[in-house]
């Protein structure tokens, strides 16, 4: 890792792709870091402020990187995230369906660098989650609606399994669903942790949002994110990119770096 008085080095995994891109973006305008490499074979020659796009992940070695970035599918990040950490260097991963099995892995070869891995790079959403972690035990029953544009493949989100995970281990006091009878198949969503209700909307004009509605007899809370562009998330992924050499192994989601 260069001396933290030193511009960072970073590399991006997924470089051409509209996340990638955007991630590419958000490192070349930051004064602490450098966009050094970028990778997609998908895209190869493509330049991206200055930076030709490499198809092979050599790229980032040759090119010195600190961190690499990875937002691509669970199936790259299976093969880069193990090369990563066999190369030293440290990787910041907003790539989600990575597995139990998946984390434990990397938790075995993140020993000589470090890995961020969060569902959702938006502080805002990281808050959403905590703010429902929190309001869970004062609630007997709740459910998650998460909606995304209509290119997202995989439901339901990650940041809303998540959601329901870290609620489901705040509390353990939910009501049972009452409905007895679907009308139309699937009408109650899906079945999360603790029984909590998920359900995914996949909608064009929408890019990354989620509800999560708690209720008690008579009173209910929403707790309600909106991601409107891909730039809600660069905040956390340059964070994490600061400051993920100061993490040893591998962090599940933005809270630690933030405190909270």
């Amino acid at each position: 890792m260069s001396e933290q008085s030193q511009r960072i080095r970073v590399g991006v995994v997924g470089a051409g792709g509209r996340m990638g891109g955007t991630v590419c973006t958000a490192v070349a305008v930051d004064p602490m870091l450098d966009l050094v490499a970028a990778v997609d074979p998908h895209a190869v020659g493509q330049e991206i402020h200055g930076v030709t796009v490499a198809g092979e992940l050599r790229a980032l070695a040759d090119a010195h990187c600190d961190v690499v970035v990875d937002f691509t599918v669970a199936d790259a990040a299976r093969i880069t995230l193990p090369w990563l950490a066999m190369h030293g260097m440290h990787a910041v991963v907003g790539t989600t369906g990575l597995t139990d099995a998946d984390i434990a892995t990397l938790r075995s070869e993140f020993t000589g660098s470090n890995c961020v891995i969060a569902a959702n790079f938006a502080i805002s959403a990281v808050l959403m989650m905590r703010f429902a972690e929190l309001a869970a035990p004062y609630f007997d029953t709740a459910e998650i609606i998460e909606l995304h544009h209509d290119a997202k493949v995989d439901a339901p989100s990650g940041t809303a399994v998540v959601t329901a995970e870290r609620m489901a281990a705040a509390s353990a006091e939910w009501a049972a669903d009452p409905t007895t009878k679907e009308v139309v198949a699937g009408a109650r969503g899906g079945v999360g942790p603790a029984g909590i209700h998920v359900h995914s909307v996949r909608m064009r004009g929408m890019v990354a949002h989620q509800e999560v509605i708690l209720g008690a007899h008579g009173q209910t809370l929403t707790i309600r994110q909106d991601s409107y562009d891909r730039f809600s998330f660069m905040p956390g992924v340059v964070l994490a990119c600061k400051h993920v050499h100061e993490h040893p192994g591998v962090t599940l989601g933005l809270d630690p770096l933030l405190g909270i």
